[in-house]
């Protein structure tokens, strides 16, 4: 095949070498037929614009952005999608006529994997979500789309959730507070999109709010259990998972943006978690 033929697409991160992205994105590829090669790119902070441009000024199709550069992206962009407006951050780049297009696919990664891969219907129930950052602020605006009872977002600086949930707050239910001040009573869907999972640690809630119905939800991801839900096993939830499916389904979604066509998530994430 051509080189010439082949259209480039790649991941951005600082660090990046762990990405899991161009084994997903070359699947897909391969499963629908698609010419494209999909790589990694080591991109400091101070770097990422020059490194952005440079990549689409010689011909590259599309960007995954990923730590610590979502925010970053959002700026360099000339268009964004409603959900990327609402998140405030970007994580998939694509090449237009005239500028780069902008969106969120994190949030929609993560209901596909909790509605369609866990068989877990949201309209209704009551969520936890732990973490004020990046990762909370791409799920709320398509976890609120599927019509909840509440979100309850909990922090460790409680006025940062609190001034998160004031942003989302016409489009549900939703309430901020400290780890300390959280409901009481037992929530349905308790999501951990802090980083605590990375430093092997687990954010303090308190153990009332999980009970036999409850999914447990790490976006963070590994081998084997998380931190979390390890802990979550140990208190009696009803199912813990980690972020493996949410990781494969953004990635659909890039996918589709990009090449036109959403790609059979199933056999991937199988493959995926045989490779961990």
């Amino acid at each position: 095949m051509n080189d010439n033929a082949v259209d480039r697409y790649a991941v951005v991160g600082y660090p990046i070498q762990h990405s899991w992205s161009p084994f997903i994105h070359g699947m897909f590829a391969k499963q629908t037929n698609q010419a494209m090669s999909y790589t990694r790119m080591s991109v400091t902070p101070e770097n990422f614009e020059r490194e952005v441009a440079a990549f689409f000024a010689t011909g590259g199709k599309g960007l995954n952005i990923t730590v610590p550069h979502k925010q970053a992206a959002n700026i360099v962009t000339r268009y964004r999608t409603p959900r990327a407006e609402i998140a405030r951050a970007v994580n998939t780049l694509a090449m237009r006529d005239d500028g780069l297009l902008g969106d969120n696919t994190d949030g929609a990664g993560l209901v596909t994997d909790l509605t369609r891969n866990l068989g877990f219907d949201i309209a209704g129930t009551r969520i936890l979500l732990l973490g004020a950052g990046g990762a909370a602020r791409g799920a709320i605006g398509p976890l609120l789309a599927e019509g909840p009872e509440c979100i309850e977002i909990a922090n460790r600086t409680p006025k940062r959730a609190v001034d998160l949930a004031e942003e989302f707050e016409r489009l549900g239910t939703v309430r901020g507070c400290a780890f300390e001040e959280i409901s009481d009573g037992v929530f349905d869907l308790v999501i951990n999109a802090t980083s605590a999972s990375l430093q092997d640690d687990i954010p303090p809630i308190p153990r009332g709010a999980i009970g036999p119905a409850t999914l447990c939800y790490d976006m963070a991801y590994g081998k084997g259990d998380t931190s979390f839900t390890r802990w979550a096993k140990t208190v009696g939830a009803g199912r813990a998972e980690t972020g493996w499916g949410m990781l494969v389904e953004q990635a659909a979604e890039s996918f589709l943006l990009w090449r036109g066509i959403k790609p059979d998530t199933k056999p991937v994430l199988e493959a995926l978690k045989a490779q961990v």
